[in-house]
């Protein structure tokens, strides 16, 4: 296992659309275990295979007190949203720091294979819910940035920018 290098916004590579894992092999396992790994040391609850620049539909959670209860979902899709809204504040291991409120639906029903491949449902709510709505956007190409207005945009991507050449000075 191997941590990865996180893509920061705002990489026009967080703007790929994943396309579908076309098997459960040894390759994608050994993927799920480096990015578990990844959004583990970066203390995130969730990661896209996106954000490591692998564009498959292939996504890792852990939103447990203790961090142990890793759960991963390959090509998932969401078959029920509710209809009741909620906003909430999003941070994201891409956009380091930057915190803002985004509106998701309060409860989502997802279909997806796990680790194994199996096909599983699970019923989401509360920051289950939002972490899987969030990491689905990043595998079509979609920032929690771009749910703010383009001044806001504008500021964090001034700021991502400004951070990544200080960065690179160091």
């Amino acid at each position: 296992m191997a941590a990865l290098p996180i893509l920061r916004y705002p990489d026009p590579r967080l703007y790929k659309v994943a396309k579908p894992v076309q098997a459960v092999d040894a390759r994608i396992r050994a993927l799920i275990a480096d990015m578990l790994e990844t959004m583990y040391e970066a203390e995130g609850i969730g990661l896209a295979a996106t954000q490591v620049d692998v564009h498959e539909r292939l996504i890792v959670i852990d939103v447990s007190e203790l961090r142990n209860e890793p759960l991963v979902l390959i090509n998932p899709e969401i078959v029920w949203a509710s209809e009741e809204r909620k906003v909430g504040d999003e941070g994201c291991l891409s956009v380091p720091g930057v915190y803002d409120g985004v509106e998701r639906a309060a409860a989502v029903r997802v279909r997806a294979l796990d680790a194994q491949g199996e096909s599983r449902v699970i019923d989401a709510e509360g920051l289950l819910a939002v972490c899987v709505q969030h990491e689905m956007d990043h595998l079509l190409g979609k920032v929690f940035v771009d749910y703010l207005s383009p001044l806001k945009r504008s500021r964090i991507r001034t700021k991502m920018i400004k951070a990544q050449r200080e960065a690179e000075k160091a």
